[in-house]
């Protein structure tokens, strides 16, 4: 598949880049995608919440009535789940949310996302461009040439360049983000995937088949 090379301007190139099949042009999984997508949630949670039980709760023991001849229910001391103050009966602790994910679903999940996109021409390769400041207007602009201001945007860069995310980082919808930190859930998550022209080649690099005697990096 082949897509045009725009510029910020919003003008057509004349180039074109081929998109690797393998990558760009799978079939969608989409059960794939949901687990990606639920355990980069689940990895978002802290975990961290706590409600105290009947023995971390500071109170008498003291029995509050006796046990026979008031004519109501037995009850214990005041620390007592049923009364207003008391412990509470399993109650959330403190926990880890995360869970494990083999590489090679993420990967056909990765795939399947970008797929996704490249199919709905929902992808947009641009040049390589910099700011020689932060300036939010400029980007703006940029969204405009485009006709991309009213949708929600990711733009994938090579590396992490101060200037552009700074000048996004103020835009409702937009997010900026480098090829190597790409996930399934940001790229579902956006409505067109912008993406310049070296960091289109990382993101092949990085999603693409590996070599037996290559380490995969998540």
């Amino acid at each position: 598949m082949e897509v045009s090379v725009f510029n910020i301007k919003g003008e057509d190139t004349g180039r074109k880049v081929e998109l690797n099949d393998e990558i760009f042009g799978i079939e969608p999984n989409d059960h794939c995608i949901y687990l990606a997508v639920k355990q980069y949630l689940a990895d978002q949670r802290q975990g961290t919440a706590k409600s105290k039980e009947r023995s971390e709760i500071a109170g008498s023991t003291r029995k509050l009535i006796r046990q026979k001849g008031s004519g109501g229910a037995r009850r214990g001391d005041i620390k007592s789940p049923v009364l207003r103050g008391g412990g509470r009966v399993f109650g959330p602790k403190p926990r880890d949310y995360s869970f494990k994910l083999n590489k090679k679903v993420k990967d056909l999940a990765r795939k399947s996302a970008l797929s996704y996109k490249a199919q709905q021409d929902a992808l947009i390769v641009v040049e390589d461009f910099e700011f020689d400041a932060p300036k939010t207007k400029e980007f703006k602009k940029i969204q405009k040439n485009l006709k991309i201001d009213d949708k929600k945007l990711l733009l994938v860069l090579p590396g992490v360049n101060k200037n552009v995310y700074l000048s996004a980082r103020n835009i409702q919808r937009v997010d900026v983000m480098t090829a190597t930190d790409l996930n399934t859930y940001r790229v579902m998550n956006a409505n067109v995937l912008v993406v310049t022209e070296n960091a289109l080649s990382l993101v092949c690099k990085k999603t693409g088949p590996k070599a037996d005697n290559e380490p995969v990096n998540d």
